[in-house]
């Protein structure tokens, strides 16, 4: 279910921070590796295909969709937080979740380990765990609205939101150490 307010993409250069909205730090550089991954398949898919018998129209067609499709897998979700509001955009959907209204806060184990969000009006949407590590910003906006959801109960349980915090302060202390020569 789409909610109708869902931040816009900052363009004009104002302060997100003053209108509320966070936006993952490391989302531009990881689209610009994407771009520069799948540019550089391209370049040299062309340049070998032209020194190896000549490129064709057929090859050429190839080697860009290869290098789009590239570009598609590598492009990470663009995570926006406010309070109240987490949206998680791609290329193909945008989701949008309530997070003053969670009734589903999932970290389940695994390789790529993702937060899974849900709320009461049946929104959901993923974040992957590295976005929260990286920007505690994130993590402190939408944090305070699990706690809030847990306090009205909406949020059935606190288990999975505790293990996170956890998570979340030890490696913001790692990083602390690491930045200030300590470890």
């Amino acid at each position: 279910m789409e909610h109708p307010f869902v931040p816009p993409a900052p363009a004009d250069g104002s302060d997100d921070a003053a209108r509320g909205f966070v936006y993952d730090s490391a989302w531009a550089g990881e689209a610009r590796a994407a771009g520069g991954c799948a540019g550089l398949l391209l370049a040299l898919s062309l340049t070998v295909d032209a020194g190896y018998g000549g490129l064709t129209l057929p090859s050429a067609v190839l080697w860009i969709a290869l290098s789009v499709l590239l570009f598609v897998i590598l492009l990470p979700p663009r995570v926006a937080v406010a309070p109240g509001l987490v949206t998680v955009r791609t290329l193909w959907a945008r989701r949008t979740v309530r997070t003053d209204r969670l009734d589903l806060l999932r970290w389940p184990d695994g390789i790529e380990q993702r937060l899974v969000l849900g709320d009461a009006d049946g929104g959901r949407a993923e974040i992957a765990l590295r976005v929260l590590l990286r920007d505690p910003r994130l993590w402190l906006l939408l944090e305070a609205d699990a706690r809030t959801s847990h306090a009205r109960g909406t949020l059935p349980g606190t288990r999975e939101l505790d293990r996170l915090a956890r998570r979340v302060e030890r490696a913001t202390v790692d990083s602390v150490f690491r930045i200030s020569g300590l470890r």
